[in-house]
C-alpha cells in the first residue's frame, strides 16, 4: 500500500466535495462523514442507517483494534446525515452498494471513488486513509492538542499521531526550505 496524505488545503477539500457530489450523494457523504469523524474506512463502511438515525453519537467496536469507540455527531454533521438518510431504511448500509445486494461498498470501491475525484481536482497521494488523516490534520491545526487527537485515534504515542497526520512532514519541509549552507 502506498503512503497517503491528508488534504492540507481547505479549497481542495471543497473541490473534492463538489467533485464527489457530481459522482453521487453517497460518494459525497462518504467523504464528508469520513473527514468529520476520522473513523477508519473499515468502520465507516459497516455503518447502517440505524447506527446514526436519531443518535447523538456513533457507537461501534473498531474493526482493527476491537476497542469500543463513541464519537459525537456534531450538529452540522447531523444535519447532513439526516438529509442523506431521509428516505433510507434502518437496515440499509450508509454506503450501500449499487449492485442491489444490500451490501456496503467495498474498501476497494471506496478507494476508487476517492481517487477518481482526487484525480479530477489535481490531488495525489490520496487513499481511503486520507479521510482519517485529513480529520486529524485539521483537528490538530484548530486545537493544537496532540494528546486529545492521540486518544481519538487510539494511537500509542503523540509522535505516532503527528507522523500519521503529516504534521512532522510539514515541520521538516518548513525547516529544510529555510535551510541552506
Amino acid at each position: 500500500m502506498k503512503e497517503v496524505q491528508p488534504i492540507r488545503e481547505k479549497e481542495k477539500i471543497e473541490e473534492m466535495k463538489a467533485e464527489l457530489l457530481k459522482q453521487g450523494y453517497r460518494d459525497y457523504m462518504l467523504f464528508v462523514i469520513g473527514i468529520n469523524t476520522g473513523l477508519r474506512i473499515s468502520d465507516l463502511l459497516k455503518l447502517k442507517v440505524s447506527d446514526v438515525k436519531d443518535k447523538t453519537h456513533i457507537l461501534l467496536t473498531e474493526q482493527k483494534t476491537s476497542k469500543t469507540k463513541r464519537f459525537l455527531i456534531n450538529s452540522q454533521l447531523k444535519q447532513d446525515i439526516d438529509k442523506y438518510i431521509n428516505n433510507m431504511g434502518n437496515d440499509e448500509y450508509l454506503f450501500q452498494s449499487q449492485k442491489g445486494d444490500n451490501k456496503a461498498i467495498s474498501r476497494v470501491q471506496a478507494y476508487r471513488i476517492l481517487n477518481k475525484a482526487a484525480e479530477q481536482v489535481g490531488l495525489e497521494e490520496i487513499g481511503t486513509h486520507t479521510l482519517r488523516k485529513t480529520m486529524g490534520y485539521w483537528h490538530y491545526k484548530q486545537y493544537k492538542d496532540v494528546a486529545l487527537l492521540q486518544d481519538i485515534f487510539n494511537h500509542s504515542a503523540p509522535s505516532v499521531t503527528l507522523a500519521y497526520i503529516g504534521i512532522n512532514q510539514d515541520i521538516m519541509d518548513k525547516t529544510i526550505e529555510g535551510f541552506y549552507l
